[in-house]
């Protein structure tokens, strides 16, 4: 063989040996890349010739599959789209899985997930055709009802939970949505109901329960300043506090004043348990400047402030701000400045209160069922933190009660109930009305229920809303239906 050949043939083998590595590397090693990117319409398709698992609440679908004739065998539906919107989210062809479980349990519901692997293997076994898993969820449907009502055509969020396992009963946020356009198989009606809802600046598509821009919680964060001023150990129920009607600040000409510009108590001072009762700025602006911003952020972390939780959605982290000095120690002592929440963590401030200050790891999916409804994996009651002793939350409760039976709070009652609540009302925009907050549990002998509800912008009372009475009845009605 001359030499020119023998180059030839080198070279002929080289590309050879590139092509089977490009092919190998393209099949093998960069396949799942490939498959998930997005528009891959193989893998879409792929996707919709197996059956979704269903979401479930109580067996009852919130979120099934029913067969088509077309290529994309099988549609997505939702029997009750707009009150479970922020909870089921949507599975779209065009935009893929979003908003809510369906995407944050996809590689469930699709089937793909690795625990999986042995309920797929006894159902080819079994000849049954493959399916994704189910997935019964921990929501109420009375509780999210009741919800989804009392808030009625008003933007904010509401959430319950049950204190003793962290099981969420019911998230709802408003503006919600329809996600039926968005599952339609039709592109056009699919874009054109992203681009409506992506368009509108009541941003539908975010879950204010766990997201969004986080809200100030304004005087429900009194309930963490209470607590940390009690497990500090100088400070009780009975404690006496400086409560004038305005409170002069270090460093500054401007005051913290209270609501009504009245003192909270005879010669400008107030208990604890009274000032709690009766929401008084200028007692807790002075105990955050007493604690300091260091003491409460660390109390407010052992609530969950600064966790990273999936529920299985991810959850916004609640936070307290750092480095602070004097005046805006006061503004976070009284749930001001740039302390941020969300509506979840709210209602697992009164839940760890509810709960002899253990905090539970809040979940929404109960348990994962196969092919065959067999129960693969559950979910276990799971202690995330402990925020306080046993004793500071039975004080904390007391005074709790108090804001119900004798404060801010009394419109957030429950007959026949005995209810433990904090209300607030946070200023969060210059020329805006101010959020308002409710939260609470009940009932206080047996903890069965913990609530947290925002309002934004005081609803339909604006300006002249308060806490209790605009977020008040709607915990009231929350509590009702999860107790009855």
């Amino acid at each position: 063989m001359n030499q020119p050949i023998r180059r030839l043939s080198m070279l002929v083998a080289m590309l050879f040996v590139l092509l089977l590595g490009a092919s190998t590397w393209i099949q093998v090693l960069d396949a799942q890349e490939i498959n998930d990117r997005e528009g891959n319409r193989r893998t879409q398709l792929e996707n919709y010739a197996r059956e979704r698992g269903e979401i479930l609440l109580g067996g009852q679908p919130i979120a099934t599959s029913t067969p088509t004739d077309t290529d994309l065998a099988w549609q997505r539906e939702y029997p009750e789209p707009t009150l479970y919107s922020h909870i089921t989210g949507y599975n779209s062809f065009t935009y893929g899985p979003g908003g809510g479980v369906e995407s944050a349990a996809d590689g469930l519901l699709s089937g793909r997930d690795d625990k999986l692997f042995y309920d797929r293997l006894t159902g080819t076994i079994a000849g049954r055709e493959p399916k994704g898993a189910s997935l019964e969820l921990t929501i109420d449907p009375k509780v999210q009802k009741a919800a989804e009502e009392a808030l009625g055509d008003q933007r904010g969020s509401v959430v319950a939970l049950d204190p003793r396992t962290g099981e969420i009963r019911a998230m709802v946020s408003h503006p919600n949505y329809d996600p039926t356009p968005l599952v339609s198989h039709d592109p056009a009606t699919e874009k054109k109901a992203w681009d409506e809802l992506n368009a509108d600046p009541a941003r539908p598509l975010v879950n204010r329960a766990i997201g969004g821009n986080l809200y100030p919680p304004g005087s429900v964060f009194k309930i963490v300043t209470a607590a940390a001023a009690i497990e500090e150990g100088d400070f009780d129920e009975d404690s006496t506090l400086p409560g004038p009607a305005v409170l002069d600040l270090p460093q500054t000409t401007a005051g913290l004043p209270n609501s009504d510009r009245q003192p909270c108590g005879p010669n400008d001072e107030v208990t604890l348990a009274v000032a709690m009762q009766n929401s008084c700025n200028t007692a807790f602006g002075w105990l955050g400047m007493e604690l300091g911003g260091d003491t409460i952020r660390e109390q407010s972390s052992k609530f969950g402030f600064g966790d990273d939780l999936a529920i299985p959605m991810s959850v916004e982290p609640s936070s307290v701000p750092t480095d602070l000095n004097p005046p805006q120690e006061a503004q976070v002592g009284v749930g001001q400045y740039d302390v941020r929440v969300t509506p979840l963590q709210v209602a697992m401030v009164s839940a760890a209160v509810a709960n002899d200050g253990v905090v539970m790891r809040p979940h929404l999916i109960q348990s994962v069922l196969g092919s065959d409804l067999s129960t693969i994996d559950e979910t276990k009651p799971e202690k995330l933190s402990k925020a306080m002793s046993g004793k500071t939350s039975d004080e904390l409760t007391d005074m709790m009660e108090l804001v119900v039976t004798q404060g801010t709070g009394t419109q957030g009652a429950v007959p026949g109930v005995s209810v433990a609540a904090k209300t607030g009302t946070a200023e969060h925009a210059e020329d805006a009305p101010p959020h308002a907050w409710y939260t609470g549990f009940a009932p206080t002998d047996n903890p069965r229920i913990a609530v947290a509800v925002v309002v934004e912008d005081g609803g339909r009372a604006g300006s002249e809303a308060y806490g209790g009475s605009v977020a008040g009845p709607i915990s009231a009605s929350v509590m009702k239906a999860a107790l009855e």
